[in-house]
């Protein structure tokens, strides 16, 4: 973001009255509703068939809940189902659920359900953005109305966890179809209201299991996609949070606002300059290699106020298996020259950057593209709206170029999937990462995990840029929010306004 364009954010944000027109009433409004800001627009509203995390912000665990429960410390507790246990072999996974659990029609949870849903994921014919975290399965079986068994066809440590994503949300088999649009689950707020490109409205569920656990009788799920828009919309009282604010460049006004809290944590967030590996000239590894070179990751963290820990490879920086890896590739522009002469582009070439509509891909991506020009790479910006973004890049791989955050822990597991945006196809990286899945020593997994960050790094598969910061700013009486984010959820389940 160039100077200019601070200053007319800055200026915007300044002029509460003149940034937005809201209604008479403030949307935020009594101690048993609470109205939410997004940036992102969810395309449907069923996790299962779209891999967009603003999906699964307004969803999970809210309206549908998993086996699992991933917790605000990324840890695995009980969900729909109340315990397991796993067999020596590691293949066999047995699933005791909770009794007397109801979706929000009134429907009965059962092993059956289960076993439906299950079986959806790994199905041929599975559209599950997420199927390949589920081919390890073999079968599912209803043991009793209770019981649910999980054979799979070799050890996967990473099963619990992929049972306790939004991915593996269990859904009935009569309401799964028109989840999208009108979703039925078993969490503890009922859907009640969508107005497309404004605002999802969730009611408390009478059918809740732990009725006393929930304190939000309304919660209201705002559309807010402009960063300055996003600051008139807290100092307006409109919205009573943002969890992930995208206006960095202005937390220092929020933070000295009475009124609000401003807590900066971790998130899972990967920012990548994604890269289409299956097109010329990002086909030539030179090519992505002297791109690795022309990137300065201080000069992008600087971009976003500060906020953010520079990555070289696809990993977060907090998790135990991390290895700094940023050397790989030093900022070195008359190496990168070099490298593109040898890959028989000594004026360089024209390319392609589609951006999702995210504040951290715009600012990221004005300085990518003066990084790049300094090795002769010109750059040609595209503005996508989110669905645009869905379908040209994730869906069609109709583009050079992109900046995006991958949010979901654990997801080394996209760099083996076939047919995966970013056209990599490295067998090498393929058998290590049967290696990981199969540990089940998790100490050899942490070393398995370290290998596969450096074959990708070597590999310069993507630019790597930096781990994403969760910014969250709230009104101050407002208790329970997520600090950090382990998986892209909302969960308001312990969330309350004090007295």
């Amino acid at each position: 973001m160039n100077a200019l364009s601070r200053r007319r954010l800055l200026g915007a944000a300044g002029t509460v009255a003149t940034m937005m027109t809201f209604a008479p009433e403030a949307w935020a409004q009594g101690k048993d509703r609470l109205v939410i800001g997004m940036s992102l627009e969810p395309p449907v509203l069923d996790p299962t068939r779209n891999a967009a995390a603003a999906i699964r912000e307004v969803t999970c665990p809210s309206i549908f809940e998993s086996l699992g429960r991933i917790d605000r410390n990324g840890a695995i507790g009980p969900g729909l189902a109340e315990s397991w246990s796993i067999s020596e072999d590691g293949k066999e996974y047995l699933f005791k659920l909770r009794r007397g659990v109801k979706f929000h029609d009134g429907e009965s949870l059962d092993a059956s359900v289960v076993k439906f849903s299950l079986d959806r994921l790994f199905a041929a014919d599975s559209t599950n953005p997420a199927k390949s975290l589920y081919t390890d399965i073999d079968k599912v079986e209803a043991v009793d109305p209770s019981t649910v068994k999980v054979t799979l066809k070799s050890p996967n440590s990473f099963l619990l966890y992929s049972l306790s994503l939004g991915d593996a949300g269990i859904m009935h088999p009569k309401t799964a179809p028109t989840n999208d649009k009108n979703p039925i689950g078993t969490g503890p707020f009922v859907f009640k209201e969508r107005k497309e490109g404004d605002s999802i409205t969730l009611a408390k569920s009478p059918t809740w299991r732990d009725p006393g656990s929930i304190k939000l009788n309304t919660v209201i799920f705002k559309i807010v996609k402009d960063p300055s828009a996003q600051v008139s919309a807290l100092l307006a009282g409109d919205v009573d949070a943002f969890p992930g604010f995208q206006a960095p460049e202005l937390v220092d006004r929020l933070r000295k606002d009475p009124r609000f809290v401003v807590v900066v944590g971790t998130t899972e967030g990967e920012v990548l300059l994604a890269t289409n590996n299956g097109k010329k000239p990002f086909d030539n590894p030179k090519v992505r290699q002297a791109i690795a070179h022309a990137i300065n990751r201080d000069e992008l963290i600087s971009a976003e106020s500060g906020f953010g820990v520079p990555i070289g490879s696809h990993f977060a920086p907090h998790n135990k298996a991390y290895i700094d890896l940023t050397k790989t590739y030093p900022l070195d522009i008359p190496k990168a020259k070099t490298l593109l002469a040898e890959a028989g582009y000594p004026n360089g070439f024209e390319a392609s950057l589609k951006l999702p509509p995210v504040g951290y891909a715009q600012r990221a991506g004005e300085v990518i593209a003066s990084q790049l020009g300094k090795i002769g790479i010109k750059i040609a910006i595209s503005q996508l709206q989110w669905p645009q973004w869905l379908s040209e890049v994730f869906k069609e791989r109709n583009y050079d170029l992109t900046i995006v955050a991958h949010t979901e822990a654990n997801d080394l597991d996209r760099y083996a999937r076939d047919g995966y945006y970013w056209a990599y196809n490295s067998p090498e990286f393929k058998a290590k990462w049967r290696e990981v899945v199969a540990a089940t020593d998790f100490a050899k997994r942490d070393e398995l995990l370290k290998d596969c960050q450096r074959i990708i790094a070597r590999d310069a598969v993507n630019g790597f840029l930096f781990q994403l910061a969760k910014i969250g700013v709230w009104r101050k009486d407002l208790v329970g929010m997520w600090e950090n984010s382990p998986t892209p959820q909302v969960d308001l389940t312990g969330v309350y306004w004090k007295a």
